[in-house]
């Protein structure tokens, strides 16, 4: 079992950066690939990033070269650098844990466990 609990979510201006944070409790989270999600008003959940146990990274195409993901294993922390922030980012964006850390899975319905969102908020 593995719990996740966001942090680092607000509101920024268009141009401006936000780092999120996520908390996993579970003494196997370095063999978890994490995950991050976003979900705006009205849309489906969509893919943001994921790292991989062994901290190889996926964005979405969206994303890419704007935001940053890392991971440190001792702290069992997980964390999200967006920079360049757009109003389209707004959304509710979830951390999430695949039990299956190596494998390169990029929809929702791959990861076992979710942490509760964090709103974030860009301003034009």
């Amino acid at each position: 079992q593995v719990q996740l609990v966001e942090s680092g979510g607000g509101l920024v201006q268009a141009g401006g950066s936000l780092r999120l944070s996520c908390a996993a409790s579970g003494r196997t989270f370095s063999t978890y690939a994490m995950g991050w999600f976003r979900q705006a008003p009205g849309k489906e959940r969509e893919f943001v990033a994921r790292i991989n146990w062994g901290a190889s990274t996926f964005y979405a195409n969206s994303v890419k070269g704007r935001f940053t993901a890392s991971r440190d294993n001792v702290k069992n922390t997980v964390t999200l650098q967006m920079d360049s922030l757009k109003p389209e980012d707004t959304a509710v964006y979830y951390c999430a844990a695949d039990r299956y850390g190596s494998r390169v899975a990029l929809d929702f319905r791959a990861f076992d466990y979710w942490g509760q969102g964090t709103q974030v908020t860009v301003s034009s």
